[in-house]
């Protein structure tokens, strides 16, 4: 079967719940990024542009089947797919996954693969997987092997603890609020949130923190002596995506404290790199960003090579990342962040896209239906791009 169309546009999927939220459980705080340094006035400090929503690629085959891949960062990825790889990818052979993310790959070369090409090959790789499942009528988790667990562990990345605790997570992760830029005080205030949501959550319960990228060797040695008594499972992207040479400095002054990153790393070429230099002990990719379905299974194949865990970032938020990890062996858990649900609003109400799987007491297994087991219409998409 081959491939007849591939067409992207912007689309707005931002889940919109009816249960009114209940007053929140946390605390209202900033989120440490990695142009914090640089305030503006009122405190406004945007982290992405404004005006781009996400790309939705839609490719569909011979005989009208059509598969669905959401990516991010709209417009400048919208146009590399219609008018890059589209043009050069009719014709191609649906099943020949592999073929394709390979041509995706070298056709960009010329003006970076990584960045915004990366998530432009994510949404027409998914969208090729989702297609694959439904010619052949399966699950995407059985073309990748089949299920490797019973169900997916999964935590919760926000403030609202307490609200996390109470429907069902094991385990949380905390954003940053505070870094270098804020000094002792911010140490301090870090300090205490860490250690006010230890006690909140027990010793039963698994946290995290993510430093989204803000960090440097320093300041994040010093954060993580200071937070050692509360046993945080791991930090996770404290330096920019590129300073391989302070990750391995952090690694060196850290021996003691697990480390993940990967969020940012595009390709497989990263994670390479960082498995033969052991920088961290979890790799991160987003499947969304960093190459699609494709490049996560050979993400997964050099991790478990090298004994490292990956978890995807934001897995559980769309069925993408719930069939990797539902069938890969190197990834034991699954993160739900982007909104994880306002206190007293059911994660029933929190679907970015119809059919997804629902978290229920921390765990979640994916759909069954073919392809990704999104009941996604072209009347749904069409509404999701007029918002």
């Amino acid at each position: 079967m081959k491939i007849k169309e591939i067409r992207a546009v912007e689309v707005d999927i931002q889940p919109r719940p009816q249960t009114r939220p209940r007053p929140r459980t946390g605390e209202s705080l900033p989120v440490v990024y990695p142009n914090a340094r640089y305030p503006r006035e009122g405190g406004r400090n945007a982290w992405g542009p404004h005006g781009w929503r996400r790309p939705a690629c839609v490719v569909t085959a011979e005989d009208g089947t059509w598969g669905l891949g959401i990516s991010m960062w709209g417009d400048p990825v919208v146009r590399i797919i219609n008018e890059h790889y589209a043009p050069a990818l009719i014709g191609e052979n649906c099943m020949a996954t592999e073929k394709i993310w390979d041509m995706m790959m070298r056709m960009s070369a010329m003006y970076g693969s990584n960045g915004l090409a990366s998530y432009a090959i994510s949404a027409v790789d998914l969208a090729l997987w989702d297609l694959k499942g439904k010619l052949l009528q399966k699950p995407v988790y059985e073309l990748l092997g089949g299920p490797q667990k019973d169900k997916i562990f999964c935590y919760a990345t926000g403030f609202d603890i307490a609200w996390y605790k109470e429907i069902g997570f094991k385990a949380s992760k905390l954003p940053l609020p505070y870094g270098p830029s804020d000094g002792l005080d911010g140490l301090r205030k870090n300090e205490a949130l860490v250690a006010k949501t230890r006690e909140l959550v027990g010793d039963d319960n698994e946290l995290m923190l993510d430093c989204w990228l803000a960090l440097d060797v320093e300041y994040t040695v010093r954060l993580a002596e200071v937070l050692r008594p509360y046993r945080l499972k791991w930090i996770e992207d404290y330096l920019l995506p590129e300073d391989y040479d302070g990750f391995a400095a952090v690694r060196e002054r850290l021996p003691w404290q697990t480390l993940a990153a990967g969020e940012h790393w595009y390709l497989t070429a990263p994670f390479a790199l960082a498995a033969n230099r052991r920088l961290v002990d979890v790799f991160q990719p987003d499947i969304c960003w960093a190459g699609g379905m494709t490049a996560c299974v050979k993400i997964c194949h050099i991790a478990e090579a090298a004994g490292i865990s990956v978890i995807v970032h934001g897995g559980m938020n769309l069925p993408y990342g719930q069939h990797l990890t539902y069938a890969m062996p190197a990834i034991p858990w699954g993160e739900r962040s982007d909104g994880v649900s306002s206190p007293g609003v059911p994660l029933e109400e929190m679907r970015h896209v119809p059919g997804a799987a629902v978290i229920k007491d921390g765990y979640l297994v994916p759909s069954d239906a073919p392809g990704f087991g999104m009941e996604v219409t072209m009347d749904w998409l069409e509404a999701a791009a007029a918002r």
